[in-house]
C-alpha cells in the first residue's frame, strides 16, 4: 500500500458482521509489524484509519532501523 509506506500490505476480511481490514509490514528485519486494523463502513478506508497506518508505519521504520 503506497499510502501507508514501501512494502506494506493489507488483509481484507469479509464476514456476515462486516468487512475488515488489516494492515501490516513485513519488510523491516525479522519482524512483522500489525499496523492497524479497522472495520470497513464504507467503500473507501477512512483517513483517519490511514493516518494512523502511516504513523505506526514510520515508527515501526525507526525501531527497524534502531535495531
Amino acid at each position: 500500500m503506497p499510502d501507508i509506506g514501501p512494502g506494506a500490505s493489507e488483509i481484507r476480511v469479509q464476514v456476515p458482521g462486516g468487512a475488515f481490514r488489516i494492515f501490516y509490514v513485513a519488510s523491516l528485519g525479522e519482524a512483522i509489524y500489525v499496523l492497524h486494523a479497522c472495520q470497513k463502513k464504507t467503500a473507501r478506508t477512512g483517513r483517519r484509519d490511514l493516518e494512523i497506518a502511516t504513523r505506526r508505519y514510520r515508527q515501526a521504520a525507526a525501531a527497524a532501523r534502531a535495531r
